[in-house]
């Protein structure tokens, strides 16, 4: 494990007011839509401004207020004041349909949601499917409108949208950021509930503290070696760990610029790292793909950028090596996970340190790999990956036994992925625990069918699962997305049209030169999308459920 030392007494408040007392004219955070810029004295002036605005809404200290919006500076400065006036700030996944959205603002308990115009949609469905128990809670659910992605002094506390049953906020707040903050926090205060994808049940609440968040942050500038005069470039959704934790607290702890784009578009992302002259961006594999299949994608002027990293999923080495190869771009590989604040693993920066196919080692924290009763196991012996350190959460909001679940007797949360460790300390991640595929009694890592099918050059994307087998439990299955010229096969200068059954069939074919029979898939779905959460990962439990309905 390679260490930081940090204070450990620190909050959110008290680093984002010693940036503004030390650094007041410095540029920390920029809209790549608009090209708005707010320095560290700004953000700490509208930290104060929002936040007393909560108190003024007789919210109490501690308490969820949910957050609903993409990527802005509003929905940025949303999750700060939240966290810096003492409360709860829950971020709200905006594509994880309304029954886990309507879930999560009942057992967040939360009584105040800040609400940005483009996410009103997803807000509406999720209150109308499940507005008697929004109703049931005590002081009901208010509501105010981001009415502006970069000015949070203009949004409407007077005006709020009023839902059948709800209430509403009915109080003009404006002038409040003189109100000193009425909530104490200390270090073991909690700052962020944000709740996980929740694939086969309802999602678990993940607690972090001011503490948590700040070693989170911590991590990314170690191992990523930030520093005030890097810029991050963030276009994941800052509704997930991975925008969050790594982009926000990378760049805030760092003391670097942060350009928030609203989303990412493979249109756009070379322009904005020139524009803006970032120096790094956090990417998930399937954005990679898509770069990749940019045939017009050109780098532009980005002289500055020093790596992009991949998380949240892991990488195939060969886009890996197609990326670098085609941009002269490092590409940084790392493991994170909610429950750990994001990352927990990470390659070096170093050309002659990295491993490709490898999540990295450990930064800021210790990873072991770990036995089903958490004992250590060698070098290359696959088992849990476990992780302890200051980054790792508080536990699930209201799960007590899935929170004791979680950790074994001497303090090692179980990630629930399988791996190995070299004897170099690096990490390879070779699936999920609830993920195996095990047919005849033998584990099959999906990702060793994923990886095997993207070699082949009409493969876009490819998630390999388990469908339920009479004859050995279980059989391999897989769905592909192609890429564009996939369909047709140019014949003597022509163009012909490819069947799915032709394509399906060389597909079959190269995966068992590969892997063998028995390994590889006994049907390949050609599909046009994959399910996925905010941040890219594929939802592969629900991949069967998906083909179900007309396959």
């Amino acid at each position: 494990m390679i260490e930081q030392g940090k204070d450990s007494t620190a909050t959110l408040r008290s680093l984002i007011d010693d940036l503004a007392r030390d650094r007041p004219n410095d540029i920390w955070l920029t809209s790549a839509d608009s090209g708005v810029s707010l320095t560290f004295s700004d953000v700490a002036r509208f930290c104060k401004l929002l936040s007393s605005s909560i108190s003024a809404c007789g919210i109490a200290c501690g308490s969820s207020v949910a957050i609903a919006s993409p990527n802005s500076i509003s929905s940025t400065l949303a999750f700060l004041a939240t966290v810096y006036g003492g409360y709860r700030a829950t971020p709200l996944n905006l594509v994880a349909g309304s029954k886990s959205i309507s879930y999560a603002l009942n057992h967040s308990g939360a009584r105040l949601l800040l609400l940005a115009d483009a996410a009103a949609p997803s807000i509406d469905a999720a209150l109308s499917s499940d507005a008697r128990g929004l109703r049931a809670q005590e002081d009901g659910l208010r509501i105010v409108r981001m009415q502006s992605d970069d000015r949070p002094d203009e949004w409407d506390w007077g005006a709020a949208r009023k839902e059948e049953g709800l209430a509403v906020v009915d109080s003009d707040f404006s002038g409040a950021e003189n109100s000193a903050c009425q909530c104490a926090i200390e270090a073991d205060t909690i700052g962020l509930l944000l709740y996980t994808s929740g694939t086969t049940g309802n999602p678990k609440g993940v607690l972090l503290s001011h503490a948590n968040l700040i070693a989170a942050g911590a991590n990314v500038a170690l191992a990523h070696r930030l520093t005030r005069e890097d810029v991050g470039l963030c276009v994941l959704p800052i509704y997930h760990i991975n925008g969050l934790c790594v982009s926000v607290m990378g760049t805030l702890v760092s003391g670097g610029g942060l350009v928030m784009a609203s989303r990412f578009s493979t249109q756009v992302f070379w322009r904005q790292i020139s524009d803006f002259s970032c120096s790094w961006s956090s990417l998930v594999p399937t954005l990679f793909s898509y770069l990749l299949n940019d045939e017009g994608a050109t780098r532009l002027e980005t002289n500055r950028l020093r790596f992009v990293r991949s998380a949240s999923a892991p990488l195939a080495p060969e886009t890996q090596r197609l990326f670098e190869k085609r941009f002269s771009i490092p590409i940084i590989e790392t493991m994170g996970l909610t429950e750990t604040g994001s990352q927990i693993l990470s390659n070096p920066l170093s050309d002659a340190e990295r491993k490709i196919g490898s999540a990295g080692i450990a930064y800021g924290n210790e990873v072991m790999i770990g036995d089903e009763a958490g004992r250590a196991v060698g070098n290359d012996v696959e088992g849990e990956i476990l992780v302890r350190g200051a980054n790792v959460m508080s536990g699930y909001l209201n799960m007590a036994k899935a929170t004791s679940d979680a950790f074994t007797s001497s303090g090692w949360f179980r990630t629930g992925d399988l791996g190995r460790m070299d004897s170099d300390g690096y990490v390879f991640v070779t699936g999920r625990l609830k993920e195996l595929i095990i047919k005849g009694g033998e584990n099959i890592a999906p990702r060793e069918v994923d990886e095997a099918l993207l070699l082949h050059t009409d493969t876009l994307e490819a998630a390999a699962f388990a469908r339920p087998c009479a004859q050995y439990g279980q059989r391999v299955e897989a769905c592909v997305i192609l890429r564009e010229s996939a369909t047709s096969v140019d014949k003597n200068g022509g163009e012909l049209p490819r069947s799915s059954k032709e394509l399906e069939s060389e597909l079959l074919s190269h995966c068992q030169a590969i892997l063998g029979k028995f390994k590889s898939p006994e049907r390949i779905h050609i599909v046009s999308e994959l399910p996925k959460g905010p941040s890219g990962k594929v939802q592969r439990l629900q991949l069967l459920s998906m083909l179900e309905g007309g396959d």
